[in-house]
């Protein structure tokens, strides 16, 4: 049987001093779990591993209950192949060789997104703020970075099921990292 390779993006975890997880921690818990060439990236919840189960759903919710037994707190947890992680990054909307990295960020979703699940978001307001749909993913546009889109905080209310955010140095090393 083939592995894959897989990025598992944790949300919220290491922030402010809340739901620490050492990244030490974190490889050593997926090696137990029985994934191969276990890595992380950042302390803010990136790790790449290999497998040879290929539903990403059921790899998501087995690290999610491995943390929750282990650690005492809940995680989302998404998990995504190579060529999703690579797809989304050359499907990029917004001129990425004419921003810096901190301004551009993609949200990933567990499932699809719909421009109607952000109608609400009056995205005019935000200007020159922007966002753009892809697949299970939201780009967002940023001139002042992350912390201090007023954007980011409207597009999070929506309430639009699991979703973790990296900033797009963040999107391309994934990208690397999961390269067989």
């Amino acid at each position: 049987m083939t592995t894959k390779t897989y990025a598992a993006l944790l949300r919220g975890i290491n922030v402010g001093g809340h739901r620490k997880l050492p990244m030490a921690d974190l490889r050593a818990l997926l090696t137990e779990l029985g994934y191969g060439d276990v890595r992380t990236h950042l302390q803010s919840g990136n790790a790449v591993f290999t497998s040879e189960v290929t539903d990403e759903t059921a790899l998501a919710a087995e690290v999610g209950r491995a943390i929750e037994a282990r650690f005492g707190f809940a995680v989302d947890v998404l998990v995504r192949d190579h060529a999703y992680l690579k797809a989304v990054a050359d499907a990029c909307p917004f001129p990425v060789a004419s921003l810096e990295a901190k301004q551009l960020n993609v949200t990933y979703f567990d499932g699809p997104v719909t421009a109607r699940d952000f109608a609400k978001v009056e995205v005019t307001r935000f200007l020159p703020e922007e966002f753009r749909l892809g697949d299970r993913a939201l780009y967002l546009y940023a001139p002042d970075g992350l912390g201090r889109s007023k954007l980011a905080d409207a597009l999070a209310r929506t309430g639009t099921g699991v979703a973790t955010t990296r900033n797009w140095n963040t999107v391309l090393k994934l990208v690397e990292l999961t390269e067989a």
